[in-house]
């Protein structure tokens, strides 16, 4: 089995960048695009570690050569329960499946799956906190100030390891990833 994960941009900002320069302790704007950058590479590192989507997007995941089995666990959360998946098997509607949102949103197959050998499986999905930064948990806008005042403080680092994640950050993205098997 493989499994393909496509997500379009947002193209707000994940972050509201005045928050972060004051959390920076940065004045004037000759230094935002450089900001901007610290805080989308910090916010696409949160993204990545909790397996979330921020602003909401539309994911789209593609398994090749499925393995069997009763449920499809989504990789990219917090899915709205009222936006239900597209489901698409070897290029084919399938709607007999229910489906969990939330944080690790979940497709339990129907019946009819079991008399199924698909080749391809394409689900299209919603998921993220909201529009716009201010949709986004307290806690994790204050993990992406941290990495982005982690990235500026360490535009130089001495070595490999002196740049990594803020403690935040790290303690953040393990609580919305939770636990995979």
């Amino acid at each position: 089995m493989r499994m393909l994960v496509n997500r379009e941009a947002p193209a707000s900002l994940p972050f509201d960048l005045a928050a972060v320069k004051l959390h920076m302790r940065v004045d004037g704007a000759e230094e935002d695009a450089a900001i901007t950058n610290m805080g989308r590479t910090a916010a696409a590192e949160f993204e990545q570690l909790a397996q979330v989507a921020l602003l909401t997007q539309t994911v789209q995941l593609t398994i090749i050569a499925p393995e069997g089995g009763s449920l499809l666990s989504l990789p990219i959360g917090p899915a709205q329960v009222e936006n239900v998946p597209a489901v698409a098997i070897d290029g084919v509607a399938f709607t007999d499946f229910d489906f969990i949102g939330g944080g690790h949103p979940l497709i339990i197959w129907g019946d009819s799956y079991a008399d199924l050998s698909p080749e391809l499986i394409v689900v299209e999905y919603q998921s993220g906190f909201g529009a716009a930064a201010s949709d986004i948990p307290a806690e994790i806008a204050q993990a992406i100030m941290d990495q982005a005042a982690l990235h500026y403080d360490g535009r130089s680092p001495m070595d490999a390891e002196s740049l990594t994640s803020s403690p935040h950050m790290a303690r953040a993205a393990a609580r919305y990833r939770g636990v995979q098997l």
